[in-house]
């Protein structure tokens, strides 16, 4: 009962409402292993010191944590990250995924377009984004976030600073909202909701859209649209300009211009690659315009692409090309999709 109650007070600073059947469910299940180690000690001692979070709050918190091994598996085998282009496209540009993501445009039409006309954000991109992360929220994710973070905090050295930090958002995000941190669910990495926001995004691109008070990523799909259309908007995403063109070489093209992970903001313009030995396949993106050169593997061979400030928004929702390239690429799909589907229902009237 103690145990209990300590963790009413905790909780009770930052949520306005916690059901007594959960608490004690929680303090039956979940064994404390992290609030006696040293370095998480050190991590309650920051937050008290540099966000005002009592220690004894966080260690509390944290007492509940349980270290996965299933997350440790996971994260170190993301299978996509070995494929090329040709295998990679496969997986997200499917007859389900476009359907589906057609389907959840109808569903949600009227929203979609209030939220693309206010953030200037295309709805077929919102789209696509959502069906990518999570299948239009079928697969949100099913670990607690607490657990995800603490583990890879604490116990996965290569991003232990990287999770770390988002723990700390984690924590700051359940005050800030006043929800119970130990309910929330996610993947193996602590992503959450439609658009699998880690808690850092959440706090700084989540969107209140039906202005009730909480921008609810995991139940309320104005709210993950809107947050998906806010964080695109953010990061520079701008209406109507390309995002990608198929762009031709010559023999013996400068290869330094070919961008490596992570190099993947347009520097050049389309004149000075031309000048290097690549240009667009299409005409009509003007000379001035910026863009970045890109090789994946497809079906045929190398293939050769241009990215534009467009594409570089995208990669900094997940830094990394072929995802760009699939999510542009299902949205375009998705659209043209959309478009006979209204057609059809309309020439049925």
């Amino acid at each position: 009962m103690k145990t209990i109650l300590a963790r009413m007070v905790t909780l009770s600073r930052f949520c306005t409402v916690v059901l007594f059947g959960s608490l004690l469910a929680a303090s039956n299940v979940y064994a404390g292993e992290y609030e006696q180690r040293s370095d998480v000690q050190a991590f309650a001692d920051e937050m008290q010191t540099r966000y005002n979070f009592k220690k004894e709050d966080a260690l509390e918190i944290l007492s509940h944590a349980e270290k996965k091994q299933a997350i440790l598996d996971a994260i170190a085998r993301p299978a996509e990250k070995a494929k090329p282009w040709k295998d990679y496209r496969k997986i997200f540009l499917t007859d389900a995924r476009v359907d589906g993501g057609v389907n959840f445009w109808l569903a949600h039409e009227q929203t979609l377009q209030a939220v693309s006309s206010s953030l200037q954000v295309e709805p077929e991109m919102i789209v696509a984004i959502i069906g990518i992360e999570t299948s239009y929220g079928k697969n949100t994710g099913s670990y607690r976030v607490i657990d995800a973070l603490a583990t890879l905090a604490f116990d996965y050295p290569p991003r232990s600073a990287f999770f770390r930090q988002e723990l700390q958002n984690f924590l700051l995000l359940a005050r800030e909202q006043k929800k119970d941190p130990l309910i929330l669910k996610g993947s193996y990495a602590g992503a959450m909701g439609y658009g699998q926001f880690m808690p850092s995004s959440y706090r700084n691109y989540a969107a209140d859209f039906d202005k009730d008070g909480f921008a609810d990523i995991w139940g309320n799909t104005a709210d993950a649209i809107a947050s998906v259309a806010n964080y695109f908007k953010k990061h520079g995403w701008q209406a109507g300009e390309p995002v990608l063109a198929r762009a031709n070489t010559i023999a013996g093209f400068d290869t330094s211009l070919l961008a490596t992970t992570g190099g993947f903001k347009p520097k050049l313009s389309l004149q000075e690659i031309a000048e290097r030995g690549a240009s667009p396949v299409v005409g009509g993106l003007g000379n001035a315009r910026k863009a970045v050169l890109i090789s994946q593997e497809g079906d045929y061979g190398t293939e050769y692409w241009l990215g534009f400030d467009n594409f570089y928004t995208i990669t900094r929702y997940n830094n990394s090309s072929m995802y760009a390239m699939a999510a542009f690429q299902l949205a375009d799909v998705i659209k043209a999709e959309h478009a006979s589907r209204k057609k059809q229902a309309a020439a049925a009237l």
